[in-house]
């Protein structure tokens, strides 16, 4: 017995398991460790959490992305923010941020203007991957 799923695919009763095929952009560093700019990734699941535990285990990034602390999330040298921000501000809970400089954007919007890594990612979307490389004078 087969039931469809939304995007229409068909799969056995009882198998929860859908896969999503996405277009990976790295750069600066994520690139140099990835060895390509882009590829085509495909993983189990339907969100960017889900997407980012397949992509560490096929490539050894996560420590040049994620950061596991709030220390290694920002960093010295910002201007000090207003004391009233305007708008809404939304920030990913710990464990769940990127280092320093690193960003994870989805379709070109950073991931904490979406739904952090609960985010929904759709076949053909693009998730770039940034760490630029930094020099100093």
């Amino acid at each position: 017995m087969t039931t469809t799923t939304e995007r229409g695919a068909e799969r056995p009763t009882g198998e929860t398991h859908e896969t999503t095929t996405v277009e990976v952009r790295c750069t600066g560093h994520v690139r140099e460790a990835v060895g390509a700019a882009g590829l085509e990734f495909t993983f189990e699941g339907t969100t960017l959490r889900a997407l980012l535990e397949a992509f560490f285990e096929a490539y050894d990034v996560k420590d040049l992305l994620i950061a596991e602390t709030e220390d290694e999330a920002t960093t010295d040298g910002w201007a000090d923010p207003p004391d009233e921000l305007p708008g809404t501000w939304h920030k990913n809970p710990e464990g769940e941020q990127t280092r320093q400089y690193a960003r994870v954007a989805i379709d070109g919007t950073f991931n904490e203007h979406l739904a952090g890594l609960d985010t929904e990612l759709s076949d053909g979307d693009r998730v770039s991957l940034m760490y630029p490389f930094i020099f100093c004078c």
